[in-house]
């Protein structure tokens, strides 16, 4: 234990990367504490990921009972298929207090004190947490910063919690609208768009940007728009924005032009999702106590090992880790931001690589990408002077995918022609969240379509979608 304090390491927030950091620190043998004011787990357990995928689960499962096409083409009938919304809805409530349940036992079981209550900083290396009607102060030798990210609702929208509400109110699926409004269609609205309509509900997604997907590579958002939207019962409007969201029975939305702002129309549904993105947990941390000042989108400012700064100079033993930081909003991005942290810590100097960390939306088919956009890898080469190839396979010429009769699919590699250094790679299709960990690998190693493409993968499986992909690139 560090000389004169109460902790080696206290951490503010209990979510996945505050979580991360606090087991991590009790390997490296830093006596630890952990301030949580809300629920153990934080937004991905409780109001994020994993209800969001109990849901997902669930209605997939009615999605592919009630397909009476591609069950006829397996040789399947199936009929009257029935589920009860309040069973799907504790399914996913079980979970969460099953995993946030787990979550607090195994730091107990480490040893970790769990302070109950609100951390802030209070000075260099102080912290207080107000809690019970009671303030104390808790010193410490480093401390990390994890208080995660809320819901961003734009100007102009009320939101009730009922009728007009964020994905923190959507998980817990309290109704099912038979209209349902919903705003953005980023990998949050896909994902309850997914949910609402396999469940019944008819969808208009209101997208302001001038594309459905916008955050997505191009040739994969296309090619979902067609599986994931069109032929399913969601109407789009893009280019538009909700100018004003009214709650009640109905729902007035009021919708607007996005480049001229002009009026267009007016909308009246049951219920309407506000999936807009998400905003840093920032305020009342008393980093002002400390010099910091957050930047204009009220992130916390840090340099590549989690170091927090003050007009550019790192602030000794404070360190911020997950959505606070802006850098990648993913749970297993806090996590491995917090494990970088407690590294640099104890003296191993480490940085986060964001170019090998995947992401994914649970869709069914699913999505997922990991490293650069074509673009954004062509960007790159204009500037450090080398040419892009890309590689593309499909899932239509997978035995695999063939057998299961789910052949709606494309796997897109973005590569470096000189050095054959694999930039990017972007899935869509049958379980493409669990294929991209191997690109994941291939980008964290810096391995080239050369060698990658002389890898065996088992035959038959939906891996060799990746494997004629590389092989494609080098044929």
């Amino acid at each position: 234990m560090s000389h004169g304090f109460d902790y080696d390491l206290v951490i503010i927030g209990a979510g996945v990367g505050g979580h991360g950091a606090a087991l991590h620190a009790v390997s490296c043998g830093l006596k630890t504490a952990i301030i949580e004011a809300a629920d153990m787990g934080g937004t991905c357990v409780n109001r994020g990921c994993i209800p969001s995928k109990a849901l997902l689960a669930a209605s997939g499962r009615v999605r592919e009972l009630r397909n009476a096409h591609h069950l006829k083409s397996l040789g399947i009938q199936v009929s009257n298929v029935e589920f009860d919304r309040q069973a799907i809805a504790d399914h996913a409530g079980n979970l969460v207090a099953k995993l946030q349940g787990d979550l607090t036992n195994s730091l107990k079981r480490l040893g970790v004190d769990i302070i109950r209550g609100w951390g802030k900083v209070a000075g260099t290396q102080k912290v207080t947490v107000t809690g019970d009607g009671s303030e104390k102060t808790i010193t410490a030798q480093d401390i990390i910063l994890a208080p995660g990210s809320v819901p961003f609702v734009p100007p102009g929208i009320e939101v009730d919690g009922k009728t007009v509400f964020t994905s923190d109110q959507g998980v817990k699926l309290a109704s099912l609208p038979e209209w349902v409004a919903i705003i953005g269609s980023g990998y949050i609205g896909l994902e309850f768009s997914d949910v609402y309509s396999a469940l019944g509900c008819e969808i208009t997604m209101i997208e302001a940007l001038d594309q459905l997907m916008p955050g997505f590579d191009r040739d994969i958002a296309k090619l979902a728009e067609r599986v994931l939207i069109t032929p399913r019962d969601i109407e789009t409007k893009v280019g538009i924005y909700a100018k004003k969201v009214i709650p009640g029975s109905p729902v007035v939305i009021e919708l607007a032009d996005f480049k001229t702002k002009e009026d267009v129309d007016v909308i009246e549904v049951d219920a309407c999702l506000v999936a807009t993105g998400r905003i840093p947990a920032t305020k009342n941390l008393g980093l002002e106590s400390v010099g910091v000042e957050p930047d204009r989108r009220n992130f916390i400012p840090v340099d590549d090992r989690m170091a927090v700064l003050s007009a550019g100079e790192v602030v000794p033993h404070l360190w911020a880790i997950g959505d606070a930081n802006g850098k990648m909003m993913l749970a297993h991005a806090a996590s491995a931001q917090g494990i970088v942290a407690v590294e640099n810590i104890v003296g191993r100097s480490r940085v986060v690589d964001y170019r090998s960390i995947p992401a994914a939306a649970f869709t069914h088919p699913e999505v997922s990408y990991v490293g650069m956009t074509e673009t954004a890898a062509k960007e790159l080469g204009q500037a450090e002077g080398f040419e892009v190839a890309v590689s593309k396979s499909y899932f239509k010429g997978n035995s695999k995918a063939l057998a299961e009769n789910e052949s709606d699919g494309i796997a897109k590699v973005v590569y470096r022609k000189d050095t054959g250094e694999v930039l990017g790679v972007h899935i869509f299709g049958m379980h493409a969240a669990d294929l991209i960990h191997e690109a994941s690998a291939a980008i964290a190693n810096r391995q080239s379509v050369n060698s990658l493409a002389h890898l065996v993968h088992a035959h038959p499986t939906l891996s060799e979608v990746l494997d004629e992909a590389y092989k494609r690139a080098v044929a």
